[in-house]
């Protein structure tokens, strides 16, 4: 099993100015620490359950360019980028650029997109559910048609492509990772089943097992290998408050198939969470496998 860090908060001591060298110290001490992957949200506004809309919030893939800088190893990703934030062209040229400068390591996380405020307050369009999840699937087709040897035409219901040129393409072999995030029973894990090589998966051991029976049946529709997918799920339990619990619900997730616990710092120095799980969990975690 592996960790990853999902920072979700940039409200951190000393201000706008204290952003950058946080993010470096974060991205060392990650990797020393022998976390796995790193991750942003991709918001504009600070969503609600974090804090209000005011704190600050860096574009996604801006920051992870520069943490890029910073790391060697981990994997980078934002968790997830809103199909409705950027056209799906630019956006599997945003992760080109980010899988070529950072030597192979990036990953698209994507999904539907939700919080319409940010929408509204910056002028982004926001169309129904419906039409989302239609975007969503032209995108995913996008991005995969780009990172092909393919640069003819795309042709959608909703975005018109005349050629899908993109050169240099990614360092990954054969291409970047992606991760459909969401539980969405009818359609997001259906996408997950036809696009996907990871997904994200909300709730407690129980909901996810129930979740990934769904997921194993859409792959039989599909016929995909259902091994291929690696869950992933963000962690419920802070492991620098409680380890000895953190690492018990770990072990429970993993007996039923979790394969990336994604931690979020809660307090205002998440270097020292990285520290705390190379220490601490870290360790304890490789028994299971």
């Amino acid at each position: 099993m592996q960790l990853g860090i999902h920072n979700a908060s940039f409200s951190w001591p000393g201000g706008p100015a204290a952003i950058a060298p946080t993010i470096a110290d974060l991205g060392q001490a990650a990797e020393a620490a022998g976390v796995a992957h790193v991750s942003f949200m991709d918001h504009f506004f600070q969503i609600p359950p974090v804090g209000p809309a005011e704190e600050p919030m860096l574009e996604g893939y801006t920051a992870l360019g520069f943490l890029a800088a910073h790391t060697s190893t981990v994997k980078l990703q934002l968790l997830c980028t809103g199909v409705t934030y950027r056209h799906p062209g630019l956006l599997a040229k945003t992760v080109t650029t980010l899988d070529v400068l950072s030597g192979g390591r990036a990953v698209l996380g994507i999904g539907a997109a939700w919080f319409d405020r940010e929408h509204e307050g910056l002028g982004v369009p926001f169309p129904p559910v419906a039409e989302r999840f239609e975007r969503l699937e032209e995108t995913l087709q996008i991005c995969l048609q780009m990172w092909s040897d393919n640069n003819g035409p795309y042709e959608g219901k909703h975005y018109h492509l005349a050629e899908t040129l993109n050169s240099p393409p990614p360092v990954s072999s054969p291409r970047p990772e992606i991760m459909v995030a969401g539980s969405g029973e009818k359609k997001t894990l259906k996408l997950v089943a036809r696009y996907a090589d990871s997904n994200n998966l909300f709730g407690g051991p129980d909901e996810i097992k129930s979740k990934l029976d769904i997921l194993r049946q859409h792959c039989e529709n599909e016929g995909r290998d259902f091994s291929s997918i690696t869950t992933t799920t963000l962690a419920r339990v802070d492991p620098e408050t409680d380890t000895d619990a953190f690492l018990r619900e770990a072990e429970a997730l993993h007996a039923v198939g979790v394969k990336v616990i994604f931690v979020v710092p809660r307090g205002d120095n998440p270097a020292r969470l990285a520290d705390k799980l190379g220490k601490d969990v870290i360790p304890r975690l490789a028994e299971l496998g």
